[in-house]
């Protein structure tokens, strides 16, 4: 089985936290709705979806997993980069406690969990304005005793290592080579976003299907030319909060099984 764990839209996301996007204004009511039916993607997929605690005035509070990574073995509590957000992590531990022993991400490290991508035995870290180097450190320490092999990644041009490049099948990517160096991943396969659609790598990957907004009618057929079965989800004003797919929901396998 595998949980979702979500939090609802706050009616202050008009006040996120934007680094390379430009402020547009946010039609609260339909990225609720937006919001709302990403949650019911997950329970048509057959996921228990799980709401943490509303918080209302924390504008970043929806996007759920920068504040986690949650291994087989492991919940690794993030510390993240903007200082705003960092109330929104206790209750994601304390949700995250019922599944998994915890471990965190302490001062000065800083981790985002959209920084973060694992890939069997592999984790590719984004080192980014949000996770600095001392995070990335203690990630890799965390991560090593149960056998993981940490890999630090440069970004440019994005917030997160997952808006550049994302899982969309065993040991497939989609990526955006200029934000992120291809070389990185030489041993997966790869398919790049259109040079149209920068933001288009972007996706959520669950069980034999892919999560995807539908704003990138280009890349989308190159993913369904390799065979990748594609889910499309309106999601324009929450990406006008420089989210994505991934960003609001943490998923948790509940048999502690290493895939």
């Amino acid at each position: 089985m595998t949980v979702a764990l979500t939090r609802e839209v706050p009616p202050s996301i008009v006040n996120c936290e934007l680094t390379h996007l430009k402020r547009e204004p946010i039609n609260v009511a339909r990225a609720i709705e937006q919001h709302s039916r990403y949650e019911e993607w997950f329970a048509a997929f057959g996921c228990e979806v799980q709401r943490l605690p509303p918080l209302p005035d924390l504008p970043d509070s929806v996007f759920v997993e920068d504040a986690a990574v949650v291994l087989p073995e492991l919940a690794i509590i993030a510390r993240p980069g903007a200082a705003s957000r960092r109330a929104e992590v206790s209750s994601v531990a304390d949700s995250l406690r019922s599944y998994r022993p915890l471990a965190f991400i302490e001062p000065p490290g800083t981790l985002d969990g959209g920084d973060v991508l694992r890939i069997s035995a592999t984790i590719y870290v984004g080192h980014s304005m949000r996770t600095n180097a001392e995070g990335i450190r203690q990630l890799a320490e965390l991560a090593s005793v149960p056998g993981y092999d940490v890999r630090a990644v440069r970004l440019s041009g994005c917030l997160h290592l997952k808006s550049a490049v994302c899982s969309v099948a065993e040991d497939t990517i989609l990526l955006n080579t200029a934000w992120v160096d291809s070389s990185s991943f030489r041993d997966l396969e790869q398919i790049e976003v259109h040079p149209a659609e920068p933001s288009a790598a972007n996706a959520l990957w669950v069980g034999e299907k892919i999560l995807y907004p539908d704003l990138y009618p280009q890349t989308r057929q190159r993913l369904e030319e390799r065979g990748i079965n594609v889910h499309l989800l309106e999601m324009d004003e929450l990406l006008k909060a420089e989210a994505g797919v991934t960003c609001c929901s943490i998923l948790i396998q509940t048999l502690n099984l290493r895939t």
